[in-house]
């Protein structure tokens, strides 16, 4: 099959190097990066870190609002689909550069694979839910990771052509996470490159955090977050990986971000996937970040009202809650799942007794591409 594989962020760079070196393998492959992440922090160093081919097509479309950004997606991707006429374009996720590339390709007659079909968040506020919406009902192949993600689609009429494939970032994570298991190995580079002493960044005696949805980057919400972050950093640091579009808000809004909190720009996927295993706890907005937290086992806060992700807070006895920005709850559940006086001990033993499967997704993905659903 010739295929078009559709990316534009960074969390969709990590799922494309679990499913890249398998889709090659069989078929050929034409890779598109939107540049929706144009900043370097953001994806630059990805490439090279996760083994990732270079683009076939890099259109630099980042900026701008969201309904100018899909729409220079679209003027982009058409000439490319014209041109390479594929069998199927792979999206994945819930970005603009995946609704635009559903629509591109569906308005060419092009057959649409989504991969991370049929989560849902239930909050159409969100741009990422009618991103989602949008792909799973062009889609011919809906790929999902999770089995709630197959009942939504059955509950919106969806059926045919769906596959329960499984995630692809537990690949890539599982294949990851040996050469971060040593916290005494990993720990004190990432500890100087943030300026920091070693005590500071031991295991189990920091917090990591990351906010980067657009719901969080009014001024309250930024209000709101970070008195949830100075009352974690009461005790212990807190290292904060700032989206550069946060940071802008952040700095628009004049706002000050509490002391203890050590802001960096957003680290490499080795070194984010090290920070959380040997974290007290994670505070994150992030799908990604908690589907990690969720993997190494390592105490959750959500910072988010709702959460597409079920499964990860269903299954992580207690560990992973959903907070919102709601600072007085957020402080009593960090109290009570990731107290100071046990977390070192707990994180070391995390980290010790750390056995991570793949979940095989990519080779599910690329078995459901050969077998074209009816219907």
């Amino acid at each position: 099959m010739r295929l078009v594989t559709i990316v534009g962020t960074r969390p969709q760079l990590i799922k494309a190097a679990a499913l890249q070196p398998v889709l090659r393998a069989r078929h050929d492959e034409v890779f598109v990066d939107t540049g929706q992440h144009w900043d370097d922090a953001l994806a630059g160093d990805f490439f090279g870190e996760l083994g990732l081919a270079r683009p076939d097509h890099a259109l630099g479309i980042g900026g701008g609002g969201r309904a100018d950004q899909i729409g220079r997606m679209l003027v982009a991707l058409e000439p490319i689909l014209a041109a390479v006429r594929p069998d199927a374009v792979i999206v994945v996720g819930d970005t603009n550069s995946t609704a635009a590339g559903a629509l591109a390709a569906a308005a060419a007659g092009i057959a649409v694979a989504h991969v991370e079909a049929g989560l849902r968040s239930f909050d159409r506020r969100m741009p990422e839910e009618t991103n989602r919406i949008v792909a799973d009902h062009l889609a011919t192949w809906d790929l999902a990771p999770t089995p709630t993600a197959v009942a939504n689609l059955a509950a919106e009429g969806i059926v045919d052509g769906v596959s329960l494939v499984g995630d692809l970032m537990a690949d890539l994570a599982a294949a990851t996470a040996p050469l971060i298991r040593d916290g005494a190995a990993v720990l004190p580079p990432i500890a100087a490159r943030l300026g920091l002493g070693r005590a500071a960044l031991r295991p189990g005696g920091y917090v990591f955090a990351t906010v980067h949805r657009a719901e969080n980057r009014g001024p309250d919400a930024i209000a709101r977050w970070s008195a949830i972050l100075a009352d974690a950093a009461a005790d212990r640091t807190v290292v904060l990986a700032l989206h550069p579009g946060t940071r802008a808000a952040v700095e628009a809004a004049g706002a000050v971000l509490p002391a203890g909190v050590v802001v960096t720009e957003p680290l490499g996927y080795r070194t984010t996937l090290a920070l959380e295993l040997h974290a007290a706890a994670v505070l994150t907005d992030s799908g990604g970040v908690q589907r990690e937290a969720a993997w190494f086992g390592v105490p959750c806060l959500v910072l988010r009202d709702s959460t597409e992700w079920l499964e990860a807070v269903e299954t992580s006895a207690g560990r992973m809650v959903v907070v919102g920005l709601h600072r007085e709850r957020a402080t009593a559940a960090l109290a009570r799942i990731a107290p100071p006086h046990t977390s070192e001990a707990d994180a070391r033993a995390r980290a010790a007794a750390m056995d991570l499967r793949p979940a095989g997704a990519a080779a599910a993905i690329v078995a459901c591409l050969e077998s074209r659903p009816s219907g």
